[in-house]
């Protein structure tokens, strides 16, 4: 895996940043020298990732918001701004899982679904373009293997990440001219909370549905993915605009 550019003077915005890809993501950017805004809804999880940063000698402010609410995305961007007076990278890591049939899937599980998976990166994005336009930064979508191909219990998750590296190819094209670049990353299943829901399934799912989509590699490792993007986040990483990079042992293989 290649490593990040330096990013010594640089500023970062990591979602989803308390714990798992997020806070492995900050960490491997304060690695390479960047200041880190972390954001999530985790406040003690957030300070446990502030402080492991600050320990590498980079500065770390914490955003401990609700990112389903469009208001908490537009101030994190400011916050960020605010505290490092610059913006270079937008890691949109946050996101949320819901595995269930989908007849049965409340009005409140799927529009939270939405709200952080799709509609959360999206106005993370708005906000932030004047700024990383002005750096000559990048964005990061984290999606999921799950966008790539159709997967039983996840209609909700996986059209959103689906919806995500879409967005990421659109928005590629839209400012193919301008000093900006968007990326996504699409992992597999990771050791992390979000996957542990899985064993939330239905206790009536087919089986035989799941294994299609198992990985018969095991799971992908939290620090291969956040070594991506970390990378995709970095002047090292130049070349990729408008790339999403599977990460997943093979499950969208064939």
């Amino acid at each position: 895996m290649q490593a990040p550019g330096d990013m010594k003077g640089k500023a970062a915005l990591v979602t989803g940043a308390a714990a798992g890809l997020g806070r492995a993501s900050a960490l491997l950017l304060a690695r390479a020298g960047a200041d880190i805004c972390v954001v999530d809804v985790n406040a003690a999880g957030l300070e446990e990732t502030a402080k492991q940063l600050r320990e590498l000698g980079v500065r770390a402010h914490v955003c401990a918001v609700d990112l389903a609410v469009r208001e908490n995305c537009v101030a994190v961007v400011g916050a960020a701004v605010a505290a490092f007076g610059r913006l270079d990278a937008l890691c949109n890591v946050a996101g949320v899982f819901v595995p269930c049939h989908a007849h049965e899937m409340s009005a409140t599980n799927f529009e939270k679904t939405l709200a952080i998976n799709l509609s959360a990166p999206f106005y993370l994005i708005q906000a932030a373009i004047p700024h990383l336009l002005k750096t000559h930064g990048a964005v990061v979508n984290v999606t999921s293997c799950a966008a790539l191909v159709g997967q039983a219990y996840l209609a909700a998750y996986s059209a959103t990440k689906a919806g995500l590296t879409h967005m990421t190819k659109s928005l590629a094209m839209e400012y193919m001219h301008q000093p900006i670049r968007f990326n996504a990353v699409a992992p597999g299943g990771m050791p992390t909370a979000l996957a542990s829901n899985m064993r939330s399934l239905p206790g009536d799912a087919d089986v035989s549905l799941v294994k299609r989509f198992s990985p018969l590699r095991g799971l992908v490792e939290i620090d291969d993915v956040a070594a991506m993007v970390a990378f995709l986040a970095s002047d090292a990483a130049r070349g990729y605009h408008g790339a999403c990079i599977s990460i997943d042992n093979g499950i969208t293989a064939g």
